[in-house]
């Protein structure tokens, strides 16, 4: 049995019934958002290699293993959450497919030189560190939600650089930031395939972005049709709850 600290806990991972997760609500648990990339991202199933940036506890490389055979590394700056993914993947019995990293996301490139990767993935901050609303947040809630330890920009263009030619980059975001999103993924040659925005329900306006782009890829965007995630009396739409539960 793997370490637990204090304030730690296992939980099941959604669909993924044979997979558990250790999580905190004061460090780290994840939410949708990782749920809905992990769906969305085009995975090479049994060639190829796989990176996850801004990993937290390691969520998305889990979703991932019962769908790909790949190889899969994930790279997490705080240390207390590379220690719980670190963990997940030994709760999970995964060492031989999955491997983590601790250090800065926008070091990557220089560690790995010319070892590319078919698909990156990233959750990375949403807010700006000018938005103000993070005073109140203890320090592991704040690098992950506020551009504190890298921006944007810095986000896609180490996973630019990460990506072969003809990989994909996939990351999820917030709408209010898809005009820089895909500037940022234009002026590091990652081309916008796929887009889909997510409703908390159908009478509200979209929360989330999900989005795909291929590294030296021609131009041409698909719109997907969008996503709600909640009917009206509260309870998850079949979509989402298929997504989530299977």
């Amino acid at each position: 049995m793997v370490h637990l600290y204090e304030d730690e806990r296992i939980d099941y991972l959604l669909a993924e019934e044979n997979r558990r997760i250790i999580q905190s609500p004061s460090v780290f648990a994840f939410s949708l958002d990782a749920a809905f990339l992990a769906r969305f991202a085009s995975l090479p199933r049994t060639k190829g290699k796989i990176l996850d940036l801004c990993t937290g506890n390691g969520v998305l490389p889990l979703f991932f293993l019962n769908h790909s055979n790949v190889p899969i590394t994930g790279v997490e700056i705080q240390e207390r959450l590379y220690d719980m993914a670190v963990r997940n993947v030994e709760l999970n019995r995964a060492a031989e497919q999955v491997s983590m990293i601790h250090g800065d996301l926008r070091e990557m490139p220089a560690y790995f030189k010319n070892d590319k990767f078919d698909l990156v993935t990233v959750n990375p901050p949403y807010f700006k560190t000018t938005d103000g609303v993070m005073r109140n947040e203890n320090e592991h809630l704040k690098i992950a939600r506020h551009e504190v330890a890298c921006t944007l920009e810095e986000v896609v263009e180490a996973s630019s650089r990460l990506a072969k030619s003809g990989g994909k980059v996939a990351m999820v975001h917030r709408p209010e930031r898809f005009v820089e999103i895909i500037e940022a993924f234009r002026k590091y040659k990652l081309e916008p395939k796929r887009v889909r925005f997510v409703y908390p329900n159908a009478k509200k306006e979209a929360n989330m972005l999900l989005i795909e782009g291929v590294r030296d890829g021609n131009p041409g965007l698909s719109v997907l049709p969008p996503l709600y995630v909640y009917e009206e009396d509260g309870n998850y739409t079949h979509e989402a709850e298929q997504m989530l539960y299977g």
